[in-house]
């Protein structure tokens, strides 16, 4: 098989001959071990790709599935890659989940608070967004929390699962006293905010945090310059959108007063 012209096409062809060696009709759960992914490459004459986690990554939030596995999705269902151990996934098939910025929903203007040679020296889209989240304080104000960011690109280990990363780590305090754990998921470009991500990250804030509450964000860049924030959990094995939100951030010269006024009701 020649090689494949771009690492979308090379992704493709390696999940798509792992999937399609293991599939069964009826099955809703296939297992396989990230070492398979360069022993299946060089056996297709695929070049191997130095990151083998970059191709679970970019089927998660990047790239749709090839053709040939959505076409065995039942209705109203998917399949995803889950993690299933140290350096093993598992092609899971889960329910319809997309989440996706509400365009209905009204834009609430924040003055501007980022560093000007942040906004001059922002690498890309994801740590652009984790430094405006920070330096603006949008967790403390869509969670009504106060809140410290602890660590950023955390990576670590959830049992059963294996490793994972967490974009951002904040803890926050309420009036009451009670403390949360945050994990932050930052999606920027064409990338999707994930439920498998929102998954793994409250599943290891239940495991290395028990005796606090976990709220797990999302936040996402829109057009015009807006940041979308969601509040996710679990219903069951589903995540769910508890609540959603969309800032802009403006100049403190350009915050309309009516509009500030508006926003007691």
């Amino acid at each position: 098989m020649p090689k494949a012209d771009s690492s979308s096409n090379r992704y493709k062809a390696l999940i798509e001959r792992i999937f399609r060696d293991r599939y069964r009709k009826g099955v809703s759960r296939i297992e396989f071990e990230r070492d398979e992914l360069a022993a299946m490459a060089a056996a297709m004459g695929i070049e191997v790709p130095k990151n083998l986690g970059d191709i679970i990554y970019s089927f998660r939030y990047r790239t749709e599935m090839p053709d040939s596995i959505v076409r065995t999705q039942p209705a109203g269902k998917e399949w995803i890659i889950e993690g299933a151990g140290r350096a093993k996934y598992a092609f899971v098939l889960a329910r319809l989940n997309r989440i996706v910025p509400n365009e209905d929903l009204v834009t609430i203007a924040i003055p501007d608070a980022t560093p000007e040679i942040i906004r001059a020296y922002a690498l890309d889209d994801e740590q652009a967004l984790l430094a405006i989240v920070r330096y603006n304080r949008l967790i403390d104000t869509f969670l009504s929390l106060t809140t410290y960011s602890l660590q950023n690109h955390l990576r670590t280990t959830v049992k059963d699962i294996g490793q994972i990363e967490i974009d951002e780590l904040y803890f926050g305090i309420d009036k009451r006293g009670c403390h949360y754990a945050i994990p932050i998921q930052a999606k920027g470009g064409n990338d999707q905010i994930s439920a498998v991500q929102t998954k793994q990250d409250i599943a290891w804030c239940n495991q290395q945090f028990p005796g606090m509450r976990c709220r797990a964000i999302s936040a996402q860049f829109m057009s015009d310059e807006r940041v979308a924030m969601f509040e996710l959990t679990l219903q069951g094995d589903v995540v769910k959108v508890v609540e959603e939100r969309h800032y802009k951030l403006v100049p403190a010269a350009s915050l309309d007063p009516k509009a500030i006024i508006d926003y007691r009701g």
